[in-house]
């Protein structure tokens, strides 16, 4: 009798006895957020726009249930920083009604797409600099689309009954940027694509190897579905050739499996991870990195474990990241770069960019606006996303916090910072930090201190 009244009281609490209504409902929307022709690329960095291959899209869902909701939406940009990430997240709370710090914003991280960050534009501006970030006009039109989309799905939400966590290796895709040389000494100098075979013979380092999803089923029939995998997403990139690149094209064959499934896709923490051992920027390396996450993505999911939503939790903590000063990043040095005119090994007037995203990040910081660190939790599974570049190591640490449950990171949330290192790449003068990388040393201490915050059972 006993094992009855608790399986009766399971069952209640996961509302799905007959005639109860399920307590979490989803919406999903999807918005084009295609730049024009001519718009910058990878915030000012590598040539604009001059064709689109396919179009970019931001990809979303919004949790219903008693407590406010919770929207989750990952958009096939570069980076979306300081001012503009608050924008993002102020129109969609409005179109949600719900509060700013329940929604959760993530870029792919694409190159060959816009990095938006409004200050440092009209910072730009103000000083009559050759560089470009971001339009402001198609900036504002595509936060609209977005809301304008969200808003019209809040008519047809569907009821969830069920979380399902399940997960597959990726094979030949994720590797780190870090490697050792013929002497051991630690080098930081495979990138996205690579081209010596001595790099690409190196161990993959460290990579988390796991491509997880979390589905959202309403009883037997699934609603939607989000994968998460931590690589930057380019094969080739530079060229003014818009895409939304392996991860996209991927998610796009995916969706074509399963048309009544919403698939959104997600990029790990992965500042430090890149495709570089098997990418060597040839045309074909697409398609064989697209093949490979689409066969995570097909293998993880038939391997779903199903459980019932009992309730909807959410929170959220702050991280303390302190500005980097010194040399090239003390304030003097950001408005020099960003005045004096750019040299002629710097046609597009990217050094102007790099420090006009220096001061928005100051002002940002002087204005007291905090990173915050949110997670959704759905009893056996935590969705959280992190900030900017945030190296693969956190995304592990976030994990290992929580070995109990299955736990999914999402990386390039509020992308100010830049890269976010751990103290050992401080150590081995990691050199993809000698630019990007606006946050002081002292980083890892508080992006481990926020983790085991927010992840606290």
């Amino acid at each position: 009798m006993r094992s009855l009244v608790l399986a009766i009281v399971c069952l209640v609490f996961a509302g799905i006895v007959q005639g109860q209504e399920p307590k979490v409902r989803i919406a999903t929307f999807v918005a084009d957020v295609t730049p024009p022709i001519g718009h910058p690329c990878m915030g000012g960095g590598i040539e604009p726009v001059k064709v689109i291959d396919d179009p970019l899209y931001a990809h979303g869902l919004v949790f219903l249930s008693d407590a406010k909701p919770v929207v989750v939406v990952a958009i096939d940009w570069c980076e979306i920083r300081n001012d503009a990430y608050e924008r993002w997240r102020e129109a969609l709370a409005i179109a949600a009604g719900t509060d700013k710090v329940r929604v959760l914003v993530t870029a792919l991280h694409q190159h060959d797409a816009p990095i938006a960050d409004l200050t440092a534009q009209k910072l730009l501006d103000r000083h009559k600099a050759r560089g470009r970030i971001v339009d402001l006009d198609f900036h504002e039109k595509a936060v609209d689309r977005v809301a304008r989309a969200l808003s019209k799905s809040l008519t047809n939400p569907q009821p969830i009954t069920h979380v399902g966590t399940s997960q597959a290796q990726v094979k030949d895709v994720a590797s780190n940027r870090r490697t050792l040389d013929e002497q051991g000494k630690p080098r930081h100098n495979r990138m996205s694509r690579t081209t010596d075979p001595v790099l690409s013979d190196r161990p993959e380092g460290t990579i988390d190897p796991w491509l997880k999803t979390l589905s959202f089923w309403n009883g037997d029939i699934p609603v939607a579905a989000l994968s998460v995998y931590a690589t930057h997403p380019m094969s080739y990139y530079g060229q003014g050739r818009t895409t939304s690149d392996f991860v996209g094209l991927a998610r796009k064959r995916r969706q074509a499996d399963t048309p009544g499934v919403f698939q959104l896709y997600a990029s790990g923490c992965s500042g430090n991870v890149t495709a570089g051992k098997y990418n060597a920027g040839r045309d074909s390396d697409r398609g064989l990195l697209t093949d490979r996450i689409y066969q995570g993505m097909a293998e993880s999911w038939k391997k779903i474990m199903r459980q019932p939503i009992v309730a909807l939790g959410f929170q959220s903590t702050t991280i303390d990241l302190k500005p980097r000063t010194g040399g090239l990043f003390d304030r003097d040095a950001l408005r020099k770069r960003l005045t004096d005119p750019p040299p002629t090994t710097d046609p597009l007037g990217f050094r102007q960019c790099l420090a006009a995203f220096g001061l928005s990040w100051r002002e940002r910081l002087d204005a007291g606006i905090p990173i915050e660190l949110p997670a959704l939790d759905f009893g056996p599974a935590q969705l959280l996303i992190l900030p900017a570049e945030s190296y693969v190591e956190y995304q592990l640490a976030a994990q290992a916090l929580r070995p109990d449950s299955f736990v999914v990171v999402m990386g390039y949330g509020e992308s100010a910072p830049g890269d976010i290192p751990t103290q050992q790449a401080l150590d081995e003068d990691d050199s993809n930090l000698h630019d990007w990388c606006w946050v002081a040393p002292g980083a890892e201490a508080a992006m481990r201190g926020a983790l085991a915050r927010v992840l606290k059972k």
